[in-house]
């Protein structure tokens, strides 16, 4: 394992950036036939380590996809289990990967009966090269798979998961777990591909160093190297004050939640500055808050004060809320734009040539930002990493776009993917959280980009270990994120040599939990280069 090499963002590739990388690794001598090898073997070792498959069949296509299913199928002969191959189409032209060890070959019109007879199935069938719907031999033996009920381990990417989008143009498999080579791909992170993925595994196969990438992954040791330090002799004016404008009358709650999460993000102090109305209720919800009347004179010093603005949770789009924005961003701060304040950029209250771009956070979900866009949710659901990056253009800010899973784009840099969390945090109040906890680490020196990626992990993190599935509470995450940061190391891994990271299954189809929809950045990557 490289010292170090586990706190970077793990590259997020496209099909096309994945097919480039390998193309560019065969161009630098990297023989063709060890690339298949430490793929098939890769992913043998891995099902062995998890499951021990005794009776396994392989699905095995044309490309290196069934390439890398034939190699792993012998590695687990090799190892003890009873194999099948059933080659569909031209896949008999990856046959030679067995090598003479005995294995049954079954054409591709028996594979449901040579299914009847195992534990696990290898989904060799379509890779990263596959576009549209799946055809023919491979459509068939796809709905083969998911008619079968035994678990399958996908190799590269479920067939018919488009690996780019995570669109199912088609029938697609659902795995129990994919194993993924050289770097994640954008398909496996990205909905309906997330759900189809199961348990993802990275496997490093020995390509060479990849210069930049568009997009990266999000991971916990990631997360703990960039979470500033307390120094000692530290002091709350040492830790960075955070001001929260939010709240108008009856909508206290929101502010306190955004001020909640600035003080479980560390912040030294924290302002609220909200109409007089909210001052009982935050002193109540929030007693560790400064509470500053923001129709008074006293919310200008605590503009100047502060070292990061919170705006826009519960703060109202009439004409004082504009003005109200338009002074935030004539100050020098740093400062997160969420909720209504986003509401009123896309109402143009302030210019559309937003002030102070390089240190603002917008922190739009896909409603707020097709307003801003001018398009439907929908759309930016479609395509987020498009959508963040026009954002990003169009504002010069920073963009953390929620969803299922969230990103944040930023100038000149690559788009992160953060993948922590559930489905349980989608509930109201949590994205006030979230501000509040951003403006802490702005507040603390990290710049827009990280201070946003940061926020995301911790509270998507907190929600995991919070563990109260669909009746999980803004409250829950806060109170879970003493827990994170105390945390050694977050990542679950597997034990085998140069694992880094494991990202379980978003949920089981099985399972009759009312939680299972779960998802954790832990992740995998598996170091396969000799020592």
């Amino acid at each position: 394992m490289t010292p170090g090499v586990e706190a970077r963002p793990l590259p997020l590739l496209t099909a096309a950036e994945m097919r480039a990388w390998d193309a560019a690794a065969r161009s630098a001598g990297t023989p063709e036939p060890a690339l298949m090898e430490a793929a098939g073997r890769g992913a043998a070792a891995v099902l062995h380590a998890v499951a021990r498959p005794r009776r396994v069949v392989a699905v095995i296509g044309p490309g290196h996809n069934g390439g890398d299913a034939a190699v792993a199928l012998r590695c687990l002969v090799a190892w003890g289990a009873d194999g099948v191959a059933v080659p569909i189409g031209r896949g008999r032209d990856n046959l030679g990967w067995l090598a003479g060890w005995p294995v049954a070959i079954r054409p591709e019109e028996e594979l449901e009966q040579a299914l009847a007879r195992a534990d696990w199935a290898l989904d060799g069938i379509l890779g990263t090269g596959a576009q549209g719907p799946p055809r023919g031999s491979a459509a068939a033996a796809i709905e083969t798979l998911v008619r079968w009920d035994g678990p399958v381990a996908a190799i590269d990417g479920p067939s018919g998961v488009d690996l780019t989008t995570g669109a199912t143009p088609g029938p697609a498999v659902r795995a129990a777990i994919t194993v993924t080579f050289g770097a994640p791909k954008r398909g496996l992170m990205l909905f309906p591909g997330r759900a189809y993925a199961g348990r993802v595994v990275v496997v490093d196969i020995g390509l060479p160093p990849l210069a930049r990438a568009e997009a990266e992954l999000v991971t916990g040791a990631w997360a703990r190297a960039t979470l500033p330090p307390v120094p000692p002799g530290a002091h709350k004016g040492t830790l960075g004050t955070v001001l929260v404008v939010a709240g108008s009358p009856g909508m206290a709650g929101a502010a306190a939640w955004a001020a909640l999460g600035a003080l479980r993000g560390g912040a030294g102090k924290v302002l609220v500055a909200t109409p007089e109305p909210n001052r009982l209720p935050l002193q109540t919800l929030v007693p560790e808050a400064v509470v500053v009347d923001r129709m008074g004179p006293a919310w200008a010093a605590a503009l100047a004060a502060a070292d990061a603005v919170v705006i826009g949770p519960g703060l109202g789009t009439d004409e004082a809320a504009a003005a109200t924005l338009e002074r935030v961003l004539a100050a020098e701060s740093p400062r997160v734009l969420d909720a209504d304040a986003l509401t009123l950029l896309a109402q143009g209250a302030p210019s559309r040539s937003l002030p102070g771009a390089k240190r603002t956070l917008l922190t739009p979900h896909p409603g707020e930002a097709g307003r801003l866009l001018g398009c439907s949710a929908a759309d930016v659901a479609a395509d987020p990493f498009a959508a963040a990056t026009t954002l990003v253009e169009r504002t010069g800010a920073t963009v953390l776009l929620k969803g299922p899973p969230s990103l944040v784009a930023a100038p000149d840099a690559p788009t992160l993917l953060i993948a922590a969390g559930h489905s349980g945090i989608a509930t109201g109040g949590m994205g006030d959280l979230l501000a509040g906890l951003a403006g802490a680490l702005l507040a603390q020196g990290l710049d827009p980009q990280h201070a946003g990626a940061l926020a995301l992990w911790l509270a998507g993190r907190a929600a995991e270990l919070a563990g109260r599935g669909r009746a999980l509470l803004p409250r829950d995450v806060a109170d879970a994120l003493g827990t994170v940061f105390t945390e050694a190391k977050p990542d679950t891994t597997l034990d085998l040599p140069g694992v880094l990271l494991d990202l379980p299954a978003w949920s089981d189809r099985k399972s009759t939990r009312l939680n299972s929809s779960h998802m954790s950045i832990s992740y995998a990557v598996f170091c396969l280069k000799k020592k």
